[in-house]
């Protein structure tokens, strides 16, 4: 998201987690899985490590179609890794919806099921990013026919019941691999996955904002990003300090320190409610604090690196996504009226290169939406009550599906932090979908 990419590990983080589990049966420790993967046609084994005593960690590439509908059109070779424990097992299938994470660590739906974890880096993504890069093959689909292939590929050895796993972005990845090929797994878990069904419909983001928290936090909050707007003359000059000590730029992207600073103060509010909450509220500085201590404020909050060249570089197949076919959330900022200065700035295209900026197609939303509430089956969507990203989600209406909302939970939202009896049922459906007691 563009308030997430940065600090999405905190979300990773809550659902990723060491690789323990209970101990392998008996006789399974060996069971050939090395040649398994090599005999895997387009399959190649970069590493193989042993991580504890149950899990072999196990990097891998796997040659993709750039354009899934047209195979003879080239190919790219995409990063997955494999946290392997026994073929028998159950396997989540599990994305970040960006780069893939390494380390050893299992996701929250792995832990629980005590089984097999296929990681998978999203296409145009870390080192999955065809050459040269054409940006049309980026879509929802295509990643779906991704995941499809690996799965198609990895299912004659892993034979125990498949699960589809992410968080935020990966949620929403998830989501669209279950639209496109329902019959790839048993079940989804989609953490904190928004929904803009009408990228144009942004009133349960402003209703949020309205309600979150207390209405002293919220009025602190509004009063400091009034405050560091009014200082810009003062403010903007020190973030042109920081850029040039730490060789962060502006052009390629945003288009000027100014531009960026009016972003990141626009972005502190919903970054605060995404990752920190109302226990921080007491250290958002009033009207009398000093500039340094504002500047310093928003940085600890929005990370002034997001939104610098080199902080949207790794992130530019979102912004493209977001821009064309995922959208974004549109907020009024009416409590900060003759304060900005550059209209239109909060969207997707804003952190996008000039060639790259889209036009944007709600199509395929649509058709995800009405998918999800009048047809899915086997779906389990959580979200963190105090999440701005969870403002808009999907709202599935039968076929085994189920919503839970974490108390007070951010976007690090998990089953582990749902309400005892919700997460004693959360578990229960999941290891039901996943064939295990």
């Amino acid at each position: 998201m563009p308030r997430g990419p940065i600090l999405l590990i905190c979300l990773l983080l809550s659902l990723l987690v060491p690789g323990t589990a209970a101990a392998a049966p008996a006789g399974e420790r060996d069971d050939g899985i090395l040649a398994k993967l090599k005999a895997v046609h387009g399959l190649k084994v970069v590493s193989k490590k042993r991580v504890s005593a149950k899990y072999t960690l196990f990097t891998l590439t796997f040659t993709q179609p750039v354009d899934h509908r047209h195979p003879g059109a080239g190919t790219f070779k995409q990063r997955l890794s494999v946290m392997h424990r026994s073929a028998s097992l159950p396997t989540v299938l599990f994305t970040s919806g960006y780069s893939l994470y390494g380390g050893s660590r299992l996701s929250e739906p792995s832990r629980i099921l005590g089984g097999n974890e296929i990681a998978v880096e999203h296409r145009f993504f870390g080192a999955s990013t065809p050459k040269p890069k054409d940006w049309t093959k980026l879509d929802i689909w295509q990643e779906a026919s991704d995941e499809h292939a690996i799965v198609q590929a990895l299912k004659p050895i892993y034979t125990g019941n498949w699960i589809a796993a992410g968080g935020s972005k990966g949620g929403m990845t998830a989501v669209y691999h279950r639209r496109f090929y329902p019959g790839d797994v048993s079940g989804v878990v989609a953490y904190v996955a928004p929904n803009d069904a009408v990228n144009s419909d942004d009133r349960r983001y402003e209703e949020f904002f309205t309600q979150v928290g207390t209405p002293a936090c919220r009025t602190a909050l509004r009063n400091v990003q009034r405050e560091a707007l009014k200082r810009r003359a003062r403010l903007v000059p020190k973030l042109k300090a920081l850029a040039k000590r730490d060789g962060l730029t502006f052009t390629k992207t945003v288009g000027s320190a100014d531009r960026s600073f009016e972003l990141s103060v626009l972005d502190s509010v919903w970054t605060f409610w995404q990752y920190f909450g109302t226990r921080y509220c007491g250290g958002i500085p009033g009207s009398s604090a000093s500039d340094t201590a504002i500047f310093r404020w928003v940085g600890k909050i929005q990370q002034w690196y997001v939104y610098t060249d080199q902080g949207i570089a790794p992130y530019l197949g979102y912004y493209y996504q977001a821009a064309t076919q995922l959208g974004w959330a549109t907020l009024s900022f009416g409590h900060l009226k003759g304060l900005l200065r550059h209209p239109g700035l909060y969207q997707a295209n804003s952190s996008l290169p000039k060639s790259l900026r889209s036009r944007y197609d709600g199509a395929a939303m649509k058709d995800v939406d009405a998918w999800v509430t009048g047809r899915s089956s086997e779906m389990m969507f959580v979200y963190g009550e105090y999440d701005p990203w969870s403002a808009e989600r999907f709202t599935p209406r039968g076929g085994d599906c189920h919503v839970f909302v974490a108390p007070k939970g951010n976007h690090g939202a998990s089953i582990a932090t749902l309400s005892a009896a919700d997460e004693e049922k959360a578990t229960a459906v999941l290891s039901r979908w996943a064939g295990v007691s």
